[in-house]
């Protein structure tokens, strides 16, 4: 089963996926964190974010987010320009920032506006185009009045995540409605949700063998080896995990330290890397580091692993 890291705004930025790709792998391709238009034009970071990861051997695929048409073509230019061939189109988050602005989940109601992208996609046949949608925004049967418009577009793939907006990530999958979604589509679909073990991944596999793969975020966040222990068909061993863990770690941190002033600032970015990690750590380790509020605090938190 082809196995995709999903886009996690926040926790596998640059460093994080090739430093993941070097001591683990076991994913097919890694999505960037959404790139979207901020004063009528990319914004500038994520354009920058995307050119250093260019060629850094994760097989990225680049995502946007849009809220109209004109946001769809300047991002999408901006990314062909660098060379790229793919894009993930984001019709799936749902933070109301960014559907405020018809952006993410709000985008699978404005049919006027993927009316227009169906077009362009159709008639630029040197990029492959993928989306990464929920079932809904308010309703979990607001993706049916779009499924012809996807069908009409010749994509990679569709990725859903079968929850609605307002669930965010809490609450149960709609599976009933998944089922009839995988049925509608024309195009190869990713399952995405919920997906934290090996067990997790062979019942998604066994319940729908029409699926093309299986995009995992939350998952891998919580065990980065999870993709390699599928692949190999091994599952590790605890100290294996952790020992690999630690690598992980003092490597990202090496890499955090030379681009960035100050404890404080290093603090706030590696601490994340332990967010989803407390099944593996511990409950003492992780709260230790949560409340770590100086370098020589945090250290001696990690040293309890």
């Amino acid at each position: 089963m082809n196995l995709q890291f999903a886009p996690m705004q926040g926790y596998a930025g640059g460093a994080y996926r090739r430093i993941h790709a070097k001591l683990y792998g076991g994913v097919d391709c890694y999505y960037t964190p959404f790139i979207r238009v901020e004063k009528g034009a990319p914004r500038r970071q994520d354009i920058e974010r995307l050119k250093a990861a260019i060629g850094d051997g994760t097989n990225l695929v680049p995502q946007i987010i849009f809220g109209d048409f004109d946001e769809f073509n300047i991002l999408t230019e901006a990314i062909k320009s660098l060379g790229l061939r793919r894009i993930d189109l984001n019709l799936g988050c749902p933070y109301p920032m960014q559907t405020g602005k018809g952006r993410g989940s709000a985008m699978i109601v404005d049919l006027s506006t993927m009316i227009k992208a169906r077009d362009e996609i159709i008639q630029d046949p040197e990029v492959k185009y993928s989306v990464k949608m929920r079932l809904g925004w308010h309703d979990a049967k607001e993706w049916q009045p779009l499924m012809p418009l996807l069908n009409d577009m010749p994509l990679h793939h569709l990725t859903l995540h079968p929850r609605i907006a307002k669930q965010m990530y809490s609450g149960e999958l709609l599976m009933p409605e998944f089922e009839k979604f995988l049925v509608e589509s024309h195009n190869p679909v990713v399952f995405n949700g919920e997906i934290r073990t090996i067990a997790d991944i062979n019942q998604i596999k066994q319940n729908y063998p029409a699926l093309s793969g299986i995009m995992i975020g939350r998952g891998l966040l919580a065990r980065p080896s999870l993709g390699i222990e599928y692949a190999t068909g091994e599952e590790w061993p605890k100290e294996k995990r952790l020992e690999m863990l630690r690598m992980f770690h003092s490597q990202l941190f090496t890499e955090y330290k030379a681009s960035l002033c100050g404890d404080t600032q290093l603090l706030q970015k590696i601490k994340p890397f332990w967010d989803y990690l407390e099944p593996e750590i511990g409950h003492r380790a992780h709260k230790a580091i949560r409340k770590a509020s100086t370098l020589s605090r945090y250290f001696d938190a990690i040293s309890i692993i």
